[in-house]
Parts: structure tokens; sequence; C-alpha cells
């Protein structure tokens, strides 16, 4: 089996901010086959300590991407694969290194995969995490249970190199062919501001107190996985309810009514059903 799938996995770190952290990431991915750095707004980078703990890992850091951005970071990717350590207010598809080696691995065959690693003091944001499809979570020892970021990166790429080796022997089924590609995470975020427009317009969504509204949605859709014909098909549904309640308005204001669902909810009220029972 060839090993190009690793050319389609890239390594995240967010905001590190020892640059020792970043050379001992570069070094585990190294070892594990894994090339692909991207670095989001790093602390301190370059530096001599990242140098210094990458052991020969220089090929790593010097061709690793820095960006200002986690979207830019993702930007092409069809699968976002986000670490957590802690349990969120509301839950999100959860997966264990071997899940995540095996996922990765399986569709980095055919497209680009970020795993998204956070801050060493905290993590990664409530935010961050809602741009990713799964979560990932390392059962560490629960009385000592903090990671040292290399040794998290670490985890997950020895998980990826298992089922590259475990697809290598050949004891996996065939993977599975879908008749269009997976929708990349820009698209998605795209699809999330115009779903929002939407569901505002609507006067469903109060944007000054949108709850967790927006947090459930994106849950539900990154836990779908949509391909990019079915969001087309969403994206045109979203356009079509816009323009009927920008049309809707415009009649109305031809004929001195307020713009507006509750103008429409009233009207409606004042529309009193036929009485069957006297024909």
């Amino acid at each position: 089996m060839s090993a190009q799938p690793f050319a389609n996995i890239r390594i995240v770190l967010v905001n590190t901010s020892h640059p020792g952290n970043i050379g001992g990431a570069a070094r585990a991915m190294k070892n594990m086959g894994l090339l692909r750095l991207y670095l989001v707004a790093p602390q301190e980078y370059p530096s001599d300590k990242a140098v210094w703990r990458s052991a020969g890992a220089t090929d790593v850091l010097d061709n690793a991407v820095v960006v200002e951005t986690l979207d830019e970071a993702i930007a092409g990717c069809s699968l976002v694969v986000g670490t957590s350590a802690r349990e969120r207010r509301i839950p999100w598809p959860l997966l264990d290194p071997r899940q995540c080696g095996e996922s990765v691995w399986a569709e980095a065959a055919s497209h680009e995969v970020a795993l998204v690693f956070g801050r060493e003091d905290r993590g990664l944001t409530n935010e961050e995490l809602h741009k990713c499809n799964y979560h990932v979570h390392i059962p560490a020892n629960p009385d000592y249970s903090s990671l040292n970021l290399a040794t998290a990166v670490q985890v997950i790429s020895y998980e990826i190199r298992m089922a590259y080796l475990l697809a290598a022997e050949g004891k996996t089924l065939p993977q599975h062919q879908w008749d269009m590609p997976p929708v990349e995470a820009q698209a998605m975020e795209s699809y999330y501001e115009h779903l929002e427009q939407t569901l505002a317009e609507l006067d469903f969504l109060d944007r000054d107190n949108p709850k967790q509204t927006m947090t459930r949605l994106r849950r539900l859709y990154n836990r779908i996985r949509m391909d990019q014909m079915e969001l087309n098909i969403l994206r045109g549904v979203l356009t079509a309810v816009q323009n009927y309640v920008h049309y809707s308005g415009k009649v109305m204001t031809k004929f001195g009514l307020k713009p507006g669902l509750d103008s429409m909810r009233d009207l409606t009220k004042e529309v009193k059903p036929r009485d069957k029972s006297a024909e």
C-alpha cells in the first residue's frame, strides 16, 4: 500500500507558547511519518529551542506553515478533528485515539485532513472546537491527566501509523466510495454564516441573545458530514427562504403593512376561517 495519504494529513498547533513544544511535536510527527506542520499564531517562532527539541526533524520545521487563524490552517480540509481534554457543556461526537487514527488514515486517501491541538495551558476554545467534525480525547490517568503537547501529538501520530500498518497488511475493509466529495471546512463556515443570517431574518434567532442555537446546529451538521451536493442544496433552500421573506416584505409594504413575520402572523389571525356549516 502507498503511504501517499500521509501527504494529506496536517498537524495544526494553535497559539503554542513554548517553542520547545513545537520542536517536540515535529520530532513526534517525523517518528511516525507525518511531515506537514501548521502553526497558528505561535508566540515564539522561529526559535533555536524548537530546532534543538526537534532532534533532527528540522525538515518538518523548515516546511512548517505559519498562519494567523485556525480557518487558514484548516482551509481545504474535509475532515477536522480537534483535541479536547475535558467535558463540554454541549457534547460533540467523540473519538478515542485509535478510532481517530483509523478515521484519519481512511479519509486521507481521498482528501485533506487536519488534527488540531490547542494551547498548552487551556487547549482549544469552544469556538475553535466548533469548527471540528469530531473531538478526540486521550484517556489519560484521571489522577494525573495533563499531557505535554508534544506527547499528545505523539499519541495521535502513533495511532495513525498503526492504522497505516494495518491497512498495509490488507486487514481492513475496502474503502467505501461516495458519489460526491465531502465539504471542505471553509465551505461549511460560509454555510453557517448563511444559516445564521437566514434564521435572524426569520426572527427565529436573536443575534443579541442566540443562546446555544448555532452551536447545536453546528454539532448537527458536523456530525452528518455533508457532501458538496448536499451543501449546495441546503444553500439553495436558504436563498429561496431569504427571497421569499424579501419579496413578501415588498408586497406588504405596497399594501401599507409593516414588513416582517409579526405582521404576517397578525394578518393571518384577522382572516377568519370559513364556516362550512352555513353552506
